[in-house]
């Protein structure tokens, strides 16, 4: 019988690639909006149901702006969530490993100096959101020293790929470049500062760093999950208009920049090597081609 893997949170973009990827090692259980993790009855129903041997702990508001809007509720998820799915699993008697899902964003500001970011960077949250996930990392290293189970925890910098909201920058750019292949919309992308830069890390890149912090992360420790890449917003839609093999005009938005808007990003995932051997290994063209592909299948049916 296969070891049972619950993904907390896991019905999203990167539940589903975790589903995919863990499928033929785990038996794989994804709960969502089902399991209200700011309720501590909640989540420990759920854990006592399941019994898991293992657990990513996925479950965020998952935008900054959501936070600004909602502070306490970003603070009751980010943060109250954690705990109860932490005092679920130690009042069941689980032994196993959990991986707590944390941001690259528990950063804050960066400055050109800052980059590559480590893990060793003094932590400036700049939102409600990034607060809640530094309050949760402490929370679960705090656990992690007396606790009868292993957590770790991650900070993911921006990943991307097929099946992702067009909340977010990059899929929304996919949508909109196949839509002007297709004949839908007009060679026009309305944009903000696409000048830009961040850390891009495909997704199923991503999921396999998770599942290999589970098995080899160390107690207590947290860890980049990141390319090591830093590349322009700009030069992630030109590459994906050569690949459609489409020419679209670029129009700036004035309403669309955000004058505080972080300007350069890139991580350092030297650790998360140097403890899993993990490796970013899906080149960029892949996996702008695979969005593009998601977003042709979506906007033919």
């Amino acid at each position: 019988m296969k070891n049972k893997l619950l993904l907390v949170g896991g019905t999203g973009f990167v539940g589903s690639h975790i589903a995919l990827a863990a499928g033929s090692s785990f038996d794989v259980v994804a709960s969502g909006r089902e399991c209200d993790v700011r309720n501590a009855d909640s989540v420990a129903a759920l854990i006592a149901r399941e019994r898991p041997d293992g657990v990513v702990h996925l479950a965020a508001i998952t935008t900054l702006a959501e936070s600004f809007e909602n502070p306490r509720e970003a603070l009751d998820v980010n943060f109250g969530g954690v705990l109860n799915v932490l005092t679920a699993l130690q009042e069941s008697g689980f032994r196993g490993g959990m991986l707590f899902v944390s941001s690259s964003e528990v950063y804050g500001p960066l400055f050109e100096g800052d980059l590559p970011v480590s893990e060793e960077r003094v932590l400036k949250p700049a939102s409600p959101y990034a607060v809640g996930k530094i309050a949760a990392e402490a929370l679960c290293h705090q656990w992690s020293r007396t606790a009868n189970f292993r957590i770790v925890s991650t900070r993911p910098f921006n990943h991307i790929g097929p099946g992702q909201s067009v909340r977010f920058a990059i899929s929304d750019f996919a949508r909109q470049v196949v839509a002007i292949r297709l004949g839908l919309a007009e060679p026009v992308i309305h944009v903000g500062d696409i000048d830009t830069t961040r850390d891009f890390t495909d997704v199923r890149d991503v999921v396999q760093a998770y599942l290999l912090l589970l098995e080899r992360g160390r107690n207590g420790e947290v860890y980049n999950v990141c390319s090591g890449i830093e590349r322009s917003i700009r030069s992630m839609i030109q590459r994906m208009c050569e690949i459609a093999g489409v020419d679209v005009e670029l129009r700036s938005d004035s309403a669309r920049i955000r004058p505080n808007d972080q300007r350069r990003v890139r991580g350092d995932h030297a650790k998360m090597s140097a403890d899993t051997g993990w490796q970013p290994a899906i080149p960029i063209d892949r996996t702008l081609s695979d969005l593009l592909d998601f977003w042709s299948e979506k906007l033919n049916d």
